[in-house]
């Protein structure tokens, strides 16, 4: 790919930004074109932006995404993105894997807009994202966060204990279902298997600490039972709410529980 940086935008991990009045275009560390949405907040001064990772099969233009960064924005700026093979962005999905990468070029780009404070929340696949940067870049100046939520994230990879997840794998790992992927779903799936596998969710919540970390799951999940979130709570220092009522991820969340959701980020401080 090519691209230049471009003056103040340019940092390690974001190695290209075009601004637009709301879009941009980012690069991640390993070259891929990530597309980004940022949304000021308008009802005066603000230190902190909410970043926003979706879920797998979405984008940042997705209407359960909109929505969620409209509840959000009444509480302080949002960026929301597509993960790559995903919306407008380029290369294809890992599921998880590199996506790491695409949610360290948005929280930089934060850094870069002035914002003091960043602060990630992620819905299922994006779930494991937020839990896994976390871990990963909690000693980097640009790219650490300041609170992290994960909705309806696993808590181990290649779980099939459920027919949803079942359907998933066959997206992921056919030939047939990669092609239903993109024609179906819009979502270019990466053909190749994880090598190494990367750091699982529960593995990253002990490396999280001193950063505040919210576990939020529906107790209706179809995707996975309420056994992934109590592992993950279990693992290191976090808040779990168990959501009675409540499916799988950004489609099933409610504006209260959105709501929630950006007050505990605006709040949320380390221990001491």
């Amino acid at each position: 790919m090519n691209g230049e940086a471009e003056g103040r935008f340019h940092s390690q991990a974001v190695s290209s930004i075009t601004p637009g009045p709301l879009r941009a275009t980012l690069r991640t560390s390993d070259g891929v074109r990530i597309e980004a949405v940022y949304a000021p907040w308008v009802k005066g001064p603000c230190d902190t932006a909410i970043v926003v990772a979706h879920g797998f099969t979405g984008s940042a233009d997705r209407p359960a995404v909109r929505r969620a960064a409209g509840v959000f924005a009444q509480y302080a700026a949002v960026i929301t993105f597509s993960f790559r093979g995903h919306g407008r962005s380029g290369g294809r999905s890992t599921v998880g894997d590199r996506e790491v990468l695409d949610l360290a070029a948005a929280v930089e780009w934060a850094r870069s807009l002035g914002y003091a404070r960043v602060v990630t929340v992620g819905f299922s696949m994006g779930g494991s994202v937020v839990l896994r940067h976390a871990a990963t870049h909690r000693g980097s100046a640009a790219g650490r966060t300041e609170a992290v939520a994960a909705v309806s994230a696993p808590a181990r990879w290649y779980y099939r204990g459920t027919a949803p997840m079942r359907r998933v794998h066959w997206l992921i790992t056919r030939r047939s279902g990669r092609i239903v992927g993109r024609l179906g779903f819009a979502t270019r799936i990466h053909s190749e298997d994880w090598d190494p596998v990367p750091l699982s969710p529960v593995e990253a919540v002990p490396l999280i600490a001193p950063t505040p970390l919210l576990i939020v799951h529906g107790d209706r999940d179809p995707y996975f039972p309420v056994d992934h979130p109590h592992m993950l709570a279990a693992a290191g220092p976090a808040q779990l709410w168990l959501e009675q009522g409540m499916g799988h991820a950004e489609n099933a969340v409610g504006d209260e529980l959105l709501e929630r959701i950006a007050t505990w980020l605006i709040a949320a401080r380390p221990a001491g």
